[in-house]
């Protein structure tokens, strides 16, 4: 124990910290510029000079550490002259322009010289004039206003990772400069905006909008963009949201965000959003009135079901509404339309993922807190890059690199390109035998744990074969996963789509087996987490129970007052492939784009034309939207309140910031429906939903908002969760498929764009405005192709036109492609093979051409 005394204060410590996280604690206000939470002591700026008994001279509080029996005094005539001189000497170059400078009011500078002077400059030099930089998309530079604390620069390469910006020059004429020459070039996290103290870099996006004491309200709240879940605060002026912050020690970000979540945030506020409902008539679509359109789309439902039964109906939730709105969706369709036929676009990657480790593994097993990867020995990365799907996940695993963790990445991880320790390249598409050479290695070194009979059996027949792989670095791989220690294991869903990514799967569950390793599931949505616990697939009910228990079923149908369908559901490309042979007669899609997020766009379209009705419940009009029969508004994401778990199972609320009146609810939108087919549902409040949820499901036993609140609702909750697995895993399906040596198109996750959302927030798409095509350098060079040239790529599902970018950090047959512009997405040019086992439409294997325009 460590006991110091400041300012007559007698403070104990229980391990060594410097006198400024000391005085901290004790909430002791010592000022500064350069030092701050998430930065390493700099000691640049001398302000928090602080007396100490028995040294002679100031010492700064940000380097000090901290020693038992120190005396220390923050405040003196002494002090107070050395921060004033401090303060005189910054003014020197520093402008006065706070009347027209958008850091006025929440500026760190402005607020240390109201406090300690200088009151007047007694220097007469001329200042320093360097002109103010609006080159870059996003950022504006005004270096005059710059005071070298350098905490943009340390935030960028410390614990961002980036590395896009240095100090430049000597003396007065250094600056912080960006290192490409017009723009930064970056990631655009702008978390170097909110450590800058004063106004040298500011958002061009908030640019002389408004001042902070002109905001109406600041709401706490989640970022809609990943499966992270970052919270920050939403400024709001007249009902329109003109800014998002972080804060420093609030939710799991810890004051960081993304270019998503801090830029993303003008979607809700677009001129695009959809704000009446539309009916078709004569082939076209129609504004209407609400009871019109609700009354239409209950009475379709009602005849379709009375008519053709319950299968005949079917429908898809979305993993960007919120748990209330998701578990309402699945109660509609199972008690008012009699069908299990419930899924989401979650199925062609997170959900089928999760379902098949939840099945050998047990439930849970993906539960596990980001910031646990900081304290790994080993991070195995494939599948994905983890900064971009999901960026603050991504910074923790830089985080853990820098602290000595051994980072190995199978495939392709450019976000981690300076930081991995390995990387393997397997031969394309073949991780599947990869991972079974590894995981075959592991069992030959440890053994069987003996704790899961089924996974041990398969594991042993797996490793009596003759698995010979010649790759580089895969042997070093090996050894590094046998060297023992704690081994985190980040799975993205590139790997999954793949018509035998059961394979990968099953050789990812037994390495995380013998290895007794942390297993966590990129996640590309919001909630894609919470719309399966809600019960938004064919065979589970709300909380992970299966729909063949028939306890779990009669519980459920005793508080729901109904009875729900014995006969399973379909899958998402059941329904899909059901809906094109006319056996789905209607569908409900609500927040979901399927023509535009499936595979072989054509065949998607063409089934959803071949319904008897389609209801599209969303705020923009999709490609999806534009064939419905019934288009309803819905709420944005700042627009409601309500809760979202998170790929750690960490359950958090979303609250309402914004009031718009042409946007409902999805959960009151449906529960009206409901009570019109005669099925009554009502809620008055999304807290209302919740207490069903809590009183229905074991798992969700006595939880309440006021419990989620607190930020540590992490699962199992209160609940009881089932700890059974398979008894027997299904036997994986061996096909060997050669590829040639041609290309080969592959989806990407691009850090700036999240689905189609956020193709309707200006400062993303400023940033990426149109979709480029990912090419290795070595093909580049074959077909001729410089960086921005103009292509044709083509596949035998069609052809579109887009822009070159030359990546060096891929170094097999793929050429990548987004899947967020219109017209120009990826999966309209790929065909799907369904993975017998999964069910996940596997999309590898699809031959590209690409021809110079």
């Amino acid at each position: 124990m460590i006991t110091i005394n400041i300012n007559e204060k007698e403070i104990r410590l229980d391990k060594p910290v410097t006198v400024l996280e000391a005085a901290r604690t004790a909430g002791i206000k010592i000022p500064t510029l350069c030092a701050h939470e998430l930065l390493e002591a700099y000691g640049g700026c001398r302000l928090c000079v602080v007396e100490v008994e028995r040294m002679l001279k100031l010492q700064t509080a940000c380097t000090l550490i901290a020693a038992d029996g120190m005396v220390i005094r923050t405040k003196s005539e002494a002090i107070s002259n050395a921060r004033r001189s401090i303060l005189e000497f910054l003014l020197i170059n520093h402008p006065l322009d706070c009347p027209v400078c958008d850091k006025a009011g929440e500026c760190e500078l402005q607020d240390l010289v109201n406090k300690y002077g200088a009151t007047a400059g007694r220097f007469k030099e001329e200042k320093r004039k360097v002109p103010e930089s609006h080159e870059d998309r996003i950022f504006t530079r005004n270096m005059e206003r710059c005071v070298l604390c350098t905490r943009c620069v340390r935030m960028c390469n410390d614990v961002q990772g980036a590395s896009a910006i240095n100090i430049v020059g000597r003396g007065g004429r250094s600056r912080m400069e960006p290192f490409s020459p017009t723009s930064f070039n970056c990631e655009y996290c702008g978390n170097c905006l909110t450590v800058c103290p004063v106004g040298a870099i500011l958002s061009r996006p908030h640019l002389h909008s408004l001042r902070p004491w002109q905001i109406d309200k600041e709401v706490e709240t989640i970022c809609p963009y990943c499966g992270v879940g970052c919270s920050f605060v939403v400024q709001v002026r007249d009902e329109s949201i003109k800014r998002v912050i972080p804060r420093f020690g609030f939710g799991l970000n810890n004051g960081l965000l993304c270019s998503r979540g801090r830029f993303g945030y003008e979607v809700t506020g677009s001129q695009e959003r959809i704000k009446v409902p539309l009916v078709r008539i004569d082939g076209k679509l129609h504004q209407s009135t609400w009871d019109y359109a609700l009354n239409l789309i209950a009475d379709k439902l009602k005849d379709i079901r009375d008519t053709h039964g319950g299968s005949a109906i079917a429908g898809i939730a979305s993993p960007r509404c919120t748990n209330e709105d998701n578990y309402v969706f699945q109660k509609f369709m199972r008690m008012a339309c009699k069908t299990n036929n419930i899924d989401s676009i979650s199925r062609i990657g997170f959900a089928s993922a999760q379902r098949y480790f939840e099945d050998l593994l047990g439930q849970g097993i993906t539960a596990n807190i980001i910031l646990g990867l900081k304290n790994s020995d080993i991070i195995l990365v494939l599948g994905g890059d983890p900064t971009a799907v999901n960026p603050i996940l991504g910074l923790s695993i830089r985080a853990a690199a820098r602290n000595g963790t051994k980072i190995a990445v199978i495939g392709n991880a450019k976000g981690l390109e300076r930081f991995k320790t390995l990387r393997i390249v397997p031969d394309i598409f073949k991780e599947a035998e990869v991972l079974e050479y590894l995981l075959t290695e592991i069992f030959r070194a440890k053994g069987l744990r003996g704790e899961k009979p089924a996974l041990d059996r398969k594991i042993e027949g797996l490793s009596g074969k003759s698995l010979k792989i010649d790759i580089a670095g895969l042997a070093e791989l090996k050894d590094v996963l046998l060297s023992g220690g704690s081994v985190s294991i980040v799975l993205g869903m590139d790997v999954v789509h793949r018509s035998r990514g059961h394979r990968i799967l099953f050789a990812v569950a037994g390495i995380t087996y013998l290895l007794e390793a942390r297993l966590y599931l990129l996640s590309e949505s919001s909630n894609e987490q919470g719309l399966i616990d809600m019960g938004c697939v064919p065979d589970m009910l709300p909380g992970g129970r299966p729909l063949v228990v028939g306890d779990f079923k009669k519980r459920f149908e005793t508080v729901w007052k109904g009875t729900i369908p014995e006969k399973g559901g379909l899958t998402l490309m059941e329904i899909i492939e059901a809906t094109k042979d006319k056996k789905i007669k209607v569908l409900y899609v609500m927040g979901e784009n399927p023509v535009f997020n499936l595979p072989n766009t054509s065949y998607v379209k063409e089934a959803l034309k071949s319904l008897d009705f389609l209801v599209v419940q969303d705020i923009f009009l999709t490609e999806t939207a534009e064939l419905a029969d019934v288009v309803l508004p819905a709420s944005g994401w700042s627009e409601k309140d309500g809760t979202y778990t998170n790929l750690e199972r960490r359950i958090q609320l979303l609250r309402k910031a914004v009031n718009t009146p042409s946007s409902a609810d999805d959960w009151r939108t449906i529960s009206e429906i409901s009570s019109k087919m005669g099925y009554e549902m009502h809620y008055p409040r999304a807290e209302d939903i919740m207490e069903e949820i809590a009183t229905v499901s074991p798992l969700y036993k006595d939880l309440t908002y006021d419990e989620i609140e607190k930020g540590n609702c992490l699962w199992p909750y209160n609940g009881e969760p089932l700890r059974g697995v398979v008894s027997e895993i299904p036997a994986a399906e061996e096909t060997f498929r050669e590829y040639k040596e041609g290309l080969y198109l592959a989806p990407e996750k691009i850090l700036f764009h999240s689905g189609t959302l956020s193709r309707r927030a200006l400062a993303l798409r400023k940033i990426c405005p149109e979709p480029t095509l990912k090419i290795g350098t070595n093909h580049a060079e074959k077909l001729g192709l410089k960086e921005g040239d103009n292509v044709s790529v083509s596949t035998a599902q069609g052809s579109i036109n887009v822009q070159v970018s030359i990546d060096t950090a891929i170094k097999d047959n793929k050429v990548l492609l987004g899947n967020n512009f219109e017209g120009r997405g990826v999966f309209s040019l790929l065909n799907y093979e369904i993975d017998p086992i999964t069910k996940v439409p596997g999309i590898e294997g699809c031959e590209v051409t690409i021809e110079k325009i």
